[in-house]
């Protein structure tokens, strides 16, 4: 953790911050990761990056130069203060049981072009029909590589909007009885928050990528078939135990080159 830290040892405080998450939708938490951590994915991934552009011709995969990367998982990414972390695992195991699934690790940058993204979840209702929304049963962990401002295209959310039918949702939000409120965000901090609730991505309008890194965990009986985080057999048996549990459902390869063959495709992220 970014500084000593017996925050995870507080379990009244573990749960406040995970029924902030039930209540409003999601918790930004201060000060969790490494700085130096962080700086060094920020490092690795600027070529990641680079390449994508290249690829997607610099159109954007999520919007007009906004685009969605997956990492390989190896190092730096698998590093433990991340994927390991206390303060995340004790609130993510709060709303989606200590045998809940790690199944993703990827990325979404905003760079200067990108546009307001519709308003949008980023799962479909469990239960569209009950119409009545359960507990959370799918997380993201976010984190931004760069300090998130008011230009760079910071994260905007309605908060208790998971609770209500989407159209519900946007009615409201429509009509001012709901704001959105951006995420603004230092190195280090993270976003524990329920896909569900309604949000966008904003413009970036600096010259600087804004790349924000996003941890998918599930309850362990959910299974989206477009999300999925490719593990290498050599990787795997370096991480730590608690999080080869987390991972048990993911794919497993004999070699890094097998596991980074096909890249993982998400492109119907707006539910």
């Amino acid at each position: 953790m970014a500084m000593e830290d017996t925050r995870a040892l507080d379990t009244a405080w573990i749960i406040e911050r995970a029924d902030e998450v039930r209540r409003t939708g999601a918790t930004i938490i201060p000060n969790v990761l490494p700085v130096d951590k962080i700086d060094e994915l920020n490092r690795v991934f600027q070529p990641l990056l680079k390449e994508t552009e290249c690829l997607e011709d610099g159109a954007g995969n999520r919007g007009p130069h906004r685009y969605y990367i997956t990492p390989p998982f190896q190092p730096p990414w698998t590093d433990a203060s991340i994927i390991n972390n206390d303060i995340i695992l004790a609130i993510v195991s709060e709303l989606v049981g200590t045998d809940g699934v790690f199944c993703q690790l990827a990325t979404d940058t905003p760079c200067l072009g990108s546009e307001y993204q519709d308003l949008h979840r980023d799962t479909q209702s469990l239960f569209p029909e009950w119409e009545q929304e359960p507990p959370p049963y799918q997380l993201a962990v976010n984190f931004p590589l760069v300090d998130c401002h008011e230009e760079n295209g910071p994260f905007e959310m309605a908060p208790s909007t998971h609770l209500l039918p989407k159209e519900e949702a946007i009615r409201r939000i429509e009509s001012g009885e709901i704001s959105l409120q951006q995420v603004l965000m230092k190195r280090g901090d993270i976003l524990i928050r329920d896909v569900r609730h309604i949000h966008r991505g904003t413009p970036n309008r600096t010259n600087e990528p804004r790349p924000m890194v996003v941890l998918g965990y599930s309850r362990r009986w959910l299974f989206r078939p477009e999300v999925q985080i490719r593990v290498a057999r050599e990787v795997l048996e370096q991480v730590p135990a608690r999080t080869r549990q987390w991972l048990r459902f993911n794919p497993v390869f004999n070699t890094l080159e097998e596991a980074q063959k096909d890249k993982e495709l998400y492109r119907s992220f707006a539910y």
